[in-house]
């Protein structure tokens, strides 16, 4: 294995590491605070998961091609993202640092690799809390159309900076439950869904899966015949694309949570099934209770009817309301609004790591590196909450075009971050074989490595290149720098910061694979109890308690220096 890096032991970097007595251990190198239990981090990486995607604007990609090219698309996309998923599990299992992915890349790639890594993640994350605040009045105009929009957005914002100006506990209770609500939600949805193809319904409509097979399966989009019906499929994956997301998040919660390799682990390996039931389950069901030429649905579309951000737009809500199915559509909204929200407190939370992370690895201001007694990274912080006062543009009609259009440019950066964890797994691979480090011996080993980089770097790279072919044929100055500008600023991220550091790749043989993991161990090695199942834990929520489970661990130990 590599030789052990001193990094951690810079008190200059690492404050909170070495203001101590010698041999003390601490939850981190750095000044976080692992303060997320095992329930949290569960239903956070479920929130980071489901959004108003799988609600709302997955009505585009049904209309477009149709509920075959639909279920086709979220099933492919959700397994290469799975593949992408055991990439970072991995990694993020045995080296769970601040910063995440971001920081893995800088570290066994390329420091200008993490660099670029770094910056698109934040700005992806940063840009989106204005887009979901927009997207709260959106959804609150369903009921009413006279709410203040800029109350909307002050609250929101206010909420945003309590949630997270606070220890990071109060941000995992908080996305607990709100994430809890997008759970209740979807099986609402799924409950729904199966009871009236069944006949359980006001008109007594047992309809099944007569959408599929009329008007069809798959829908023709752009052009006609075979080539339209592909192209309705690729609609449907670009959708896809950017409504499956999750272990990035995953990766930015393992610095602030207990026991990592115990709870991170199970966090990732969960992630299939959730893929599975939330998106897949997902795409079926809209498939079965809407046909993709539904008038409603197309005139929303089209823009010849209304309600295109709100819960009418949303395949369920024209479902009920096709089927004579009253107040649940409020009650979908009404979550829909919880879901909203967690979304945004979520990229709050991320992007104010991610900058944290950036500034630990000099690749940012060195005063972001400050943090509060609770762990909260407090410049970083100020500086990310600059970010939802763009939301007040929506004031006026104009310029909230130009936050969405904003929003859309930085679209890709999602893409782009699982090209980055693909290429960053297959650097530490390479690593572990040339420094002899069983990976076997690792906390998590993913199966069938490293082939499933492979394929993930290949699927992704291949999505990242091909998504805004429309804007080709007829050529869309306009759509092209959209769709494409984030392609663009990513190599030149990347360049710039190789040139004005000359940074070089990390060398197999070179790569630090001890880092914090020393930290980490003697860390996991304090705690004296069982770890705590997810269930069990939500069982201690109301006042019962197994004995010899739990998070307990000694406040102090001294480890042998050697």
């Amino acid at each position: 294995m590599g030789t052990e890096s001193p990094k951690y032991d810079e008190k200059d970097v690492y404050p909170a590491a070495t203001d101590v007595d010698q041999g003390e251990v601490h939850e981190n190198a750095d000044q976080l605070q692992r303060r997320l239990g095992n329930r949290q981090i569960q239903l956070i990486a479920i929130g980071g998961s489901i959004g108003t995607a799988l609600f709302v604007s997955i009505n585009s990609a049904l209309f477009h091609g149709g509920p075959g090219s639909l279920f086709l698309a979220y099933t492919i996309y959700s397994i290469m993202l799975g593949l992408v998923n055991n990439c970072v599990a991995e990694m993020s299992t045995y080296m769970p640092v601040s910063g995440g992915f971001i920081r893995l890349s800088g570290k066994w790639v390329d420091d200008a690799w993490g660099f670029m890594a770094g910056w698109n993640f934040f700005f992806y994350e940063a840009l989106l809390i204005p887009f979901e605040i927009t997207a709260l009045n959106l959804v609150l105009s369903y009921w009413r159309d006279d709410i203040p929009a800029g109350a909307v957005c002050g609250v929101a914002i206010f909420l945003y900076a309590c949630l997270n100006v606070l220890a990071v506990r109060a941000y995992g209770e908080a996305e607990f439950w709100l994430s809890g609500g997008k759970v209740i939600l979807i099986m609402i949805l799924f409950s729904f869904t199966f009871i009236t193809m069944v006949g359980g319904n006001p008109k007594h409509d047992a309809y099944g899966f007569r959408y599929w097979n009329n008007p069809g399966s798959f829908a023709q989009y752009r052009t006609t015949g075979d080539l339209g019906r592909f192209e309705g499929f690729l609609a449907a994956l670009w959708s896809a694309s950017f409504c499956v997301v999750g272990p990035e998040y995953i990766s930015m919660v393992a610095a602030e949570a207990k026991r990592p390799r115990i709870y991170i682990k199970q966090a990732f390996k969960t992630v299939y099934v959730r893929f599975g039931v939330f998106f897949i389950g997902g795409a079926l069901a809209v498939g079965i209770i809407l046909p993709y030429n539904d008038p409603t649905l197309t005139d929303i579309l089209t823009g010849s009817g209304s309600g295109s951000g709100t819960a009418a737009a949303s395949p369920y809500v024209i479902a009920m309301t096709n089927l004579g199915v009253e107040g649940l559509p409020h009650l979908v909204n009404a979550l829909m609004i919880t879901s909203i929200f967690s979304a945004g407190n979520t990229y709050t939370y991320a992007a104010t790591r991610t900058l944290y992370g950036l500034a630990l690895e000099g690749r940012a201001p060195k005063f972001l590196r400050y943090c509060t007694k609770s762990g909260v990274p407090i410049f970083c912080f100020i500086i990310v909450m600059c970010f939802p006062c763009l939301s007040f543009l929506q004031l006026s009609s104009g310029s909230n075009e130009v936050l969405t259009w904003l929003v859309n440019l930085i679209t890709a950066g999602g893409i782009i971050d699982y090209i980055v964890m693909c290429v960053t797994y297959l650097c530490f691979y390479y690593a572990c074989q040339a420094q002899g480090l069983d990976r076997n011996t690792l906390p998590y080993t993913g199966w069938f490595q490293p082939y499933c980089a492979y394929i993930g770097l290949a699927w992704m790279f291949t999505v990242v290149m091909c998504y805004g072919y429309s804007a080709f044929k007829p050529w869309d100055v306009t759509t092209f720098f959209t769709d494409y500008t984030m392609v663009g600023v990513a190599p030149i991220l990347f360049v710039g910061w190789k040139l004005i550091k000359r940074t070089k790749p990390v060398r197999s043989h070179e790569a630090d694979l001890v880092w914090e993991a020393p930290i980490i161990d003697a860390y996991e090695a304090t705690f004296y109890e069982k770890p705590l199942g997810f269930w069990i834990e939500l069982v201690q929520m109301v006042g019962f308690r197994r004995k010899g489970l739990g998070d307990r661990r000694r406040s102090s130990v001294v480890v042998d220096p050697e």
